[in-house]
């Protein structure tokens, strides 16, 4: 079994952890869905789809990955020029594309954007200096500008923290984080004025939620209720009284992880947390493993990205930070999410895989 996977170029440890890790979530979506099976069935259909494309990519030698990231970026950005001119218009947002599949083309600059700033900085001289920087941050500033226009505010946030994840990888300089840290305050203040009025209602929600319970505050304040009930215990799969009586909103999207929490109560968020932990803890092991700059970057970028998407959609849904519309990975509804994250864990494995077919 260890020769086939390895020669289908699959790390055992790493798919046996997303595998575990969909299954549960299945489990929890079963139950989120409520009577409506062509969700779960759909899901179903997609996690299939996912494993392809990670299978897929995992054979593309990380040589090849490299010298596809630039027109992968240049790729994402015209399909993002396309969305702001002519892109499908749902819940007040303008973010897909229809091409026969109906898609969001920035899903694709989650993994574009970590392997243009890897493929940059592989032929410079780390640490990287101030020009080189800037170079980067400017890969990342423009589809992050373009994907807020949408508007699409969390997805934005977490393809300017893969690139950012890249640098600190590189070896920015700790002055240089804190300055930017120092920036990041007239940065908010400036962020604020472009925010969306709705946007701007839900960082005032997550300071005082009780000031709109049945408006702005009702969705955080029935993800706490839910989360609160469940106890350690939970109060049974299919048994939650949020969720099933349809208290709580999005409860097979966003706030699926609130449905965990009521039904399988703390044991079940542990569990679920312990898996993370496992897939998170081999992806960086396969980022120290890398055998050059452009693999060790991407690696340990895709992998502290995939911390930073459970940790925003826990964190909003238990009232740490503002609502801003981040699916828990791999356990949430979602279809061209599902896909590229299974598609950054086949560069994963390609990278781990390969590494001994490289000369030393």
């Amino acid at each position: 079994m260890a020769r086939l996977l390895r020669n289908v170029h699959i790390d055992g440890p790493l798919l046996g952890g997303l595998l575990l890790t969909c299954g549960f979530g299945l489990v929890v979506l079963y139950s989120a869905v409520g009577t409506n099976m062509d969700l779960w069935v759909s899901q179903c259909v997609r996690l299939g789809v996912a494993l392809c494309a990670l299978i897929m990519v995992a054979q593309l030698p990380p040589d090849v990955l490299r010298r596809w990231s630039f027109w992968a970026y240049v790729s994402g950005l015209v399909l993002l020029t396309m969305v702001l001119i002519r892109g499908e218009v749902g819940q007040g947002a303008q973010r897909w594309l229809d091409i026969g599949i109906r898609f969001q083309p920035s899903e694709i600059m989650k993994l574009a954007v970590p392997m243009m700033a890897a493929a940059y900085l592989h032929q410079r001289t780390l640490p990287p200096r101030a020009g080189h920087l800037l170079v980067v941050g400017a890969l990342i500033v423009l589809p992050a500008v373009m994907i807020a226009k949408q508007p699409d505010l969390g997805t934005a946030l977490l393809i300017a923290a893969s690139g950012f994840l890249v640098l600190v990888l590189a070896g920015m300089s700790i002055r240089l984080m804190f300055m930017l840290g120092l920036l990041s305050i007239p940065g908010a203040m400036v962020l604020w004025n472009f925010m969306q009025d709705y946007q701007r209602q839900r960082v005032l929600t997550l300071l005082n939620p009780d000031s709109d319970p049945l408006g702005a505050g009702y969705n955080i304040i029935q993800s706490k209720i839910a989360i609160g009930s469940g106890g350690l215990f939970g109060k049974g799969w299919t048994n939650g009284s949020q969720a099933q009586l349809e208290f709580l909103p999005e409860r097979d999207t966003d706030f699926i992880f609130a449905v965990m929490g009521e039904e399988l109560g703390l044991l079940g968020v542990l569990t679920l947390l312990g898996l993370y932990v496992f897939v998170i803890g081999r992806g960086m092991y396969i980022a120290m493993q890398a055998r050059d700059s452009y693999s060790r970057l991407l690696a340990g970028s895709i992998s502290l990205t995939f911390f930073v998407y459970v940790f925003v959609n826990t964190a909003m849904v238990t009232g740490l930070v503002p609502v801003v519309g981040v699916p828990l990975p791999l356990v949430s509804f979602g279809g061209t999410s599902m896909v590229t994250l299974m598609a950054g864990f086949g560069i994963l494995m390609s990278i781990h895989t390969h590494r001994k077919l490289l000369p030393h």
